[in-house]
């Protein structure tokens, strides 16, 4: 079957199934549905989790459990397939595609697990294998080569003095091969973890994807012993596998996030760390893998150092005024988890009250009654309600969103972009009256991933299917490119997640929204039931900043955030603004369809077969 739209051509297996709640995220641990192979760079970091011991290479030999495509890029990096000048050649590799269809689950998620075994057949030659250079498990690879990282300045690996904008405490993560003044408040974890910011007792890790070797090596040397909680969604084998890599590891324990509801996912990424000096939060929007910290943007809100209350009291003492502590409480108790209580016990024993901004989270269940406003797109439709204002002349304000993956939302608008999504989006304060403003939404597009820093296998954090994509054409006319100029990032696949009311002109922002929820109805909820219920299927997490928690009336936009300047009162948006609308030649990036026409950054072509 063929599908014709102003964005391409496709061609693709038929599907008469829209109900998405028959198709896993691409996240969920499915067995292998076909074998495709997909051509990569052979040091090109992929934004899926190498489960490597300590002991081995990384990506020596691994069983990937999740998407195709996926699978076959990580298992062919060192075997890619350069673009052919020879049309005979390139005629080949497209037949290779032809009439297999693509059996790929529905992509209402943006991470897929990739895990390490012991029984594998090792790879020949074995005399290789042991000369790899050590530096490869402490660095991810790089499609410079080896030296590009090590060339890198000292503070882009080591914690430094961060010049940090205190006012909002949001920042990008630093992206190798930049110019130095865009990583300047940038951050990278090991900045994060880094004695700087408090002499660290415990910490707790929140996420979707663990490398745990690697993760333990970005905590400090004085650090990493100190006890680790790890908060993960893996179930049966993956579970196994993740207990595996903790072996070496002592100090790492585990708790199991409930998935209740078919194709939910642990999609939350959270830090706390307690301090001897007090307590942290960081709700940030990588994965705890080496190739989610390098050359990707993201994206993170860090909050104050928040000191200890004095003995005897309340839990309820030191909170904010945007009831942070309260709704972060309320989010941790909503795991039912004896190995959160002790964190749960902690907070109540910090002083919150310094935190700007609200907590937005999603928990999976179905919510009725006023039960139905505490999670997912309700959650933050109830706070724009509370604490926003109407706006002159708003019915011109857009609404933008941008995300690294998109789920199934119905034959067309009206069934859950426009009706429920768009209906949140679009409130400000309590007029009885909602426009229907401009929605423009990025997503990158084929050209934007093939000139990427990362070539085409960036692609793989943009888990967006054709399956998908076949049955939503409507969907790709809010389409907009990733251009990020004004941060240095046009060229850094986005894996952040942003949300946000502009003024026409772009200059101000009503609002502004950083999460780990993708576009999809698994992430945000859906109503059921006549609208008298919501569903929500995964954990997500996000922070809100409204401008009358800053005492403003909007967020000036910073058109040149960086370098960082603790002085300066804009807003520090990832990407550039007004966002590029797609060109009638422009494509949205599709996954598991082959790109054989032109050869990427690094000369290589993307091949599913």
């Amino acid at each position: 079957m063929s599908q014709d739209s102003q964005h391409g051509k496709w061609s693709v297996s038929s599907s008469d199934d829209d109900d998405d709640d028959r198709l896993p995220p691409s996240g969920t641990k499915t067995p292998a549905q076909s074998n495709h192979r997909v051509t990569t760079l052979p040091s090109v970091p992929t934004s899926v989790e190498v489960k490597s011991e300590p002991s081995k290479p990384p990506v020596s030999s691994v069983v990937i459990v999740g998407s195709e495509a996926r699978q076959s890029a990580v298992k062919n990096q060192s075997n890619p397939v350069k673009y052919e000048t020879n049309p005979s050649s390139k005629k080949k590799k497209e037949a290779t595609s032809e009439g297999s269809g693509w059996a790929l689950s529905d992509s209402d998620d943006d991470d897929v697990k990739v895990e390490t075994v012991d029984d594998l057949p090792k790879q020949e030659p074995q005399r290789s294998r042991a000369k790899k250079p050590k530096v490869q498990n402490e660095r991810p690879p790089s499609p410079h080569g080896r030296l590009y990282y090590i060339d890198e300045p000292d503070d882009f690996f080591e914690s430094c003095v961060p010049r940090l904008n205190d006012t909002y405490r949001f920042y990008l993560n630093k992206v190798t091969g930049l110019d130095r003044k865009y990583n300047s408040g940038a951050l990278h974890i090991r900045d994060v973890l880094s004695p700087l910011f408090g002499t660290l007792k415990e910490s707790a890790q929140f996420n979707y994807c663990f490398d745990i070797a690697w993760m333990v090596k970005q905590y400090p040397s004085e650090f990493r012993d100190r006890p680790v909680l790890i908060v993960h969604g893996d179930k049966r084998e993956a579970k196994a596998r993740l207990l595996q890599q903790a072996q070496p590891f002592p100090h790492v324990s585990f708790c199991q996030a409930k998935l209740d509801i078919a194709f939910g996912t642990h999609h939350t990424k959270m830090m706390l760390l307690w301090y001897e000096e007090g307590f942290r939060v960081v709700i940030l929007t990588s994965n705890l893998i080496r190739a989610d910290w390098y050359q990707k943007t993201q994206g993170m809100w860090m909050s104050p150092l928040f000191p200890r209350l004095p003995e005897g009291c309340s839990a309820s003492t030191g909170d904010s005024p945007t009831h942070f502590k309260r709704d972060l409480l309320e989010y941790l108790s909503s795991y039912r988890a004896a190995e959160l209580d002790v964190w749960i016990q902690r907070i109540k024993e910090h002083d919150l009250s310094e935190t700007r901004v609200y907590l937005i989270a999603s928990t999976p269940g179905r919510y009725v009654g006023s039960d139905m406003e505490r999670w997912g797109h309700l959650r933050l439709r109830k706070l724009l309600y509370d604490h926003t204002k109407p706006i002159p002349g708003d019915e011109k304000w857009p609404v933008v969103g941008q995300f690294s993956s998109i789920g199934s939302m119905g034959l067309d608008k009206t069934k859950w972009l426009e009706g429920e999504f768009q209906r949140t989006m679009t409130t400000l304060g309590k007029a009885s009256h909602r426009p229907s403003p401009p929605m423009q939404l990025l997503y990158p597009s084929v050209e934007d991933v093939r000139t990427s820093l990362e070539g085409y296998p960036a692609g793989g954090s943009l888990p967006y299917s054709i399956q998908t994509a076949q049955k939503q054409l409507w969907l790709h006319s809010y389409f907009h490119r990733w251009k990020a100029d004004s941060t240095g990032r046009s060229h850094a696949m986005p894996h952040i997640k942003t949300y946000m009311r502009a003024s026409p002109d772009f200059s101000e922002l009503a609002w502004f929204l950083v999460t780990s929820a993708n576009l999809s109805k698994a992430a945000w909820g859906a109503l059921e039931k006549n609208n008298t219920q919501i569903m929500v299927r995964s954990y997500e997490l996000g922070v809100l900043f409204v401008p009358s928690a800053f005492n403003m009336e909007t967020f000036p936009v910073d058109k040149n955030p960086f370098p960082c300047s603790s002085s300066v009162s804009g807003f520090p948006v990832p990407f550039d603004l007004p966002p590029t609308c797609y060109s009638p030649k422009d494509q949205p990036w599709i996954w598991n369809i082959p790109y054989n026409q032109a050869p990427d950054t690094h000369g290589n072509i993307w091949v599913p077969s």
